[in-house]
């Protein structure tokens, strides 16, 4: 197949049962790079087996690490991916077409939407499951990574395009698994709050989770989704109340954010 002069870059944790299919779903990228952060599974072994390079970095945030593996590429048009994500056969197609055009125009970004599979299924109503768009294709030098902890976004000033076509996400296999990426995504995110001195208002705290699950399951389209549907506008609603209440708890006892760290790392939900 054609290749381009395109590095598709994935930050990586224990993701052996996800990154062969991460890094298959892009047979055009020049150069494949995975950034881990000390895997302890096959994660390495197996992105080798498939075509990648992989450096060694030591977890810095979200945004730190993917603007950390920025600096590591060789091309200068990069695809970023979550190695529980891939491109979808429709989206290769359109970037196969579209490449050539696109990496030679004053683009910053292109658009990708993305779409989600959840429970074994795809989602077929809720919408951020149905076409979210994010900025995931980008030339290094006029886009650049928010440097927080958690929920990073690419940020740019200057032209971008949307592409058709979507790429698919494997969202937490299991319940158990989205519980446990609740826990450190609010930890994280409580940290960066913690750091700009937010004030904490428990009092929100009931009223953040109604109006949350409200927005999910009503007005986002998830009650079309049946039960499925139910379980991630509530999954929603427990972690924006959740990550009140922990932050509340860092700033009533200090104590507690050593206290979770070792709790986290012990049981192998953060590095």
């Amino acid at each position: 197949m054609q290749t381009f002069p395109l590095t598709l870059v994935v930050i990586t944790y224990n993701e052996a049962h996800n990154i062969a299919r991460c890094l298959d779903s892009v047979p055009f990228a020049a150069e494949k790079l995975v950034i881990d952060s000390g895997s302890t599974d096959d994660t390495i072994a197996i992105a080798q087996a498939h075509g990648a390079r992989v450096v060694h970095q030591d977890w810095l945030g979200f945004g730190a690490q993917r603007n950390f593996a920025t600096t590591q590429c060789s091309n200068e048009w990069i695809l970023a991916l979550d190695a529980d994500e891939y491109l979808s056969p429709e989206l290769a197609a359109e970037l196969l077409e579209r490449l050539p055009a696109l990496m030679a125009s004053a683009n910053c970004a292109v658009i990708l939407r993305r779409a989600t599979v959840y429970m074994g299924a795809p989602m077929r109503w809720y919408l951020p499951s149905m076409g979210e768009k994010m900025a995931r294709l980008f030339h290094r030098d006029r886009a650049r990574w928010a440097d927080v902890r958690v929920h990073e976004s690419l940020r740019f000033d200057g032209p971008s395009v949307t592409l058709k076509a979507r790429f698919n996400h494997e969202n937490n296999p299991s319940l158990p698994q989205k519980q446990l990426k609740v826990l450190r995504y609010a930890e994280l995110k409580c940290r960066d709050w913690l750091e700009k001195g937010k004030p904490a208002r428990m009092w929100q705290t009931p009223f953040v989770f109604l109006l949350a699950f409200i927005k999910d399951y009503f007005f986002r389209l998830a009650f079309l989704d049946g039960w499925r549907g139910f379980v991630i506008a509530q999954t929603a609603a427990s972690y924006a109340a959740y990550k009140r209440m922990r932050y509340y708890e860092m700033r009533r006892n200090p104590a507690s954010l050593e206290i979770a760290a070792d709790a986290l790392i012990r049981h192998g939900i953060d590095r």
